[in-house]
């Protein structure tokens, strides 16, 4: 009698674990304590074709009204356009109406560098270039084509560009105060000459340098990608490509490292630290009440985006109070939670960023994109050159456990899935 006593007892104890845990779920759905971060190429999209899960996986992220059932943030490295037209863009392919405060392209935490906005900034990449910079706060531009125009004996690399009659210099030209990398530009010579001529002549063009100013001007950079997939066969070079050339043209000319006020960016962990925020002014937004504790990261670059989702897992640890190192160019920098914003001091990312509150984000790899799974991920630093390459930008030293991902799935489908059945929405 009571070992039966004991196994009714034990079987109500199940039962009502088992009601308190579906009231705790169906508790979650009306107010979610989660929020994912999707990247956008290689995940939902190669190029412009869409990737046939990632509709499948939309079915699940929306309710009957059409409306997201958890903050949801897109975060890309792309950045040759505004955010309205990427969210058009992304909505008419996916046919599901996504809103542009729900995008973060790579250049989009700039809206936090107030200090910069009021400066001279010369500003490269491709597309609405202009209209990019003045969205994000940016008010007096300079762009490469208004150098060329003031100063075309300096762009000289194509010869078929090269002007007949040399007007004389524009002595009123303003001097440059910063330089803004927002992407890959179309013509690399002549912005690579460009840039370095702004730099080593401390953004006065008119006139000769008579040294080599260092530190010099402050440069910030957007989007770190070595690689990125479209349609190709092959990955095609990124703004990361663009930076290496860059730097390594720097070096060569001054024997200096080209240094950056600031990358941004995924892996950079203002990317993640401003996503976050995004998920929680939409939870905001929706009447959400519960606290954004934990963060979903699917992408398809392990050095990019699961790196990235890794280092901001660890700077979240750092800041509930374990101590963790954070290799930056071979320094370890400590970080703890007595700093009011916990942050690898290098990159130098706005006070005005507020802290998250989520208590950890963990990453998801999909197979859609850059990743296969039949190329394994590097364990070992010391094994062949080939399993070992680092594609993360030079001021980011290699790390294996932060390209090594929470999960391993498919698709994007299989990823939201997976984020239901860990959140006890199935």
């Amino acid at each position: 009698m009571i070992i039966e006593m004991f196994r009714k007892s034990g079987r109500l104890l199940q039962t009502a674990v088992g009601v308190y845990r579906r009231g705790i779920a169906r508790s979650n759905q009306h107010s979610p304590a989660f929020g994912v971060l999707f990247d956008i190429d290689g995940v939902l999209v190669r190029g412009t074709t869409l990737i046939p899960a990632a509709k499948e996986a939309f079915r699940l992220l929306l309710d009957k009204n059409g409306k997201f059932r958890a903050p949801v943030v897109f975060v890309t490295n792309a950045g040759n356009c505004v955010r309205q037209a990427r969210a058009q863009q992304l909505s008419a392919i996916l046919e599901v109406e996504i809103p542009q405060d729900q995008v973060i392209l790579s250049h989009s935490p700039l809206r936090m560098f107030h200090r910069f906005h009021d400066k001279q900034v010369l500003v490269s990449g491709q597309g609405p270039i202009a209209e990019i910079a003045k969205n994000v706060g940016f008010q007096h531009i300079i762009t490469i084509d208004m150098i060329r125009e003031a100063f075309p004996q300096l762009d000289v690399v194509d010869h078929s560009r090269r002007p007949k009659h040399l007007p004389p210099p524009k002595m009123d030209f303003p001097q440059i105060e910063a330089v803004i990398l927002f992407g890959e530009p179309v013509r690399w010579e002549t912005n690579l000459q460009l840039i370095i001529d702004v730099i080593l002549s401390d953004g006065k063009l008119a006139s000769a340098p008579h040294v080599v100013p260092y530190p010099h001007i402050p440069v910030l950079a957007c989007n770190m990608d070595l690689l990125w997939v479209t349609e190709a066969t092959m990955p095609r070079f990124g703004h990361g490509t663009f930076l290496v050339c860059l730097e390594n043209i720097f070096k060569k000319i001054t024997g200096l490292e080209l240094r950056y006020e600031a990358l941004i960016g995924k892996p950079s962990i203002i990317t993640y630290k401003y996503a976050e925020c995004v998920l929680r002014q939409q939870a905001m937004k929706r009447g959400w009440t519960a606290p954004i504790q934990r963060l979903y990261a699917i992408g398809d670059n392990p050095m990019a985006d699961i790196y990235g989702a890794n280092l901001y897992n660890q700077h979240i640890q750092a800041a509930c109070g374990d101590q963790v190192h954070a290799q930056v160019k071979g320094h370890k920098v400590m970080e703890t939670l007595k700093e009011e914003s916990v942050v690898l001091k290098y990159f130098k990312p706005e006070e005005e960023l507020p802290l998250g509150a989520a208590d950890w984000c963990k990453s998801i790899l999909v197979c859609t994109g850059m990743y296969r799974r039949y190329n394994e991920m590097p364990s070992d630093p010391e094994e062949s050159v080939v399993e070992t390459v680092f594609h993360g930008h030079r001021d980011f030293c290699f790390d294996p456990s932060l390209v090594e991902p929470s999960w391993i799935v498919e698709d994007v489908k299989e990823a939201v899935e997976l984020i239901y059945k860990e959140e006890g929405w199935v």
